[in-house]
């Protein structure tokens, strides 16, 4: 079985909630568009001036996904952690 990749995008300032949701959308519909599996984003509200968003990859497709959306950092996606 693959090892899943969540890749993270991190958003700082007084309007990084809002970018980091509004980033999801558009993770989603990258997902979407590239018939990616597994389906896993989200975003997180760290505190007021820091948010992520993120998505979740096979270590197969996680190089191509990479270059192609340039992600600030990357870690093994755990399948039971909440986020």
């Amino acid at each position: 079985m693959s090892r899943k990749i969540k890749l993270i995008w991190d958003f700082r300032g007084p309007a990084a909630a809002k970018i980091a949701e509004h980033h999801e959308i558009h993770l989603k519909e990258f997902i979407t568009i590239e018939k990616l599996t597994p389906n896993i984003t989200g975003f997180e509200i760290k505190n007021e001036m820091l948010a992520l968003a993120y998505m979740v990859v096979t270590e197969e497709n996680m190089l191509a996904v990479r270059d192609a959306l340039k992600p600030h950092r990357g870690e093994v996606y755990l399948e039971n952690e909440k986020s």
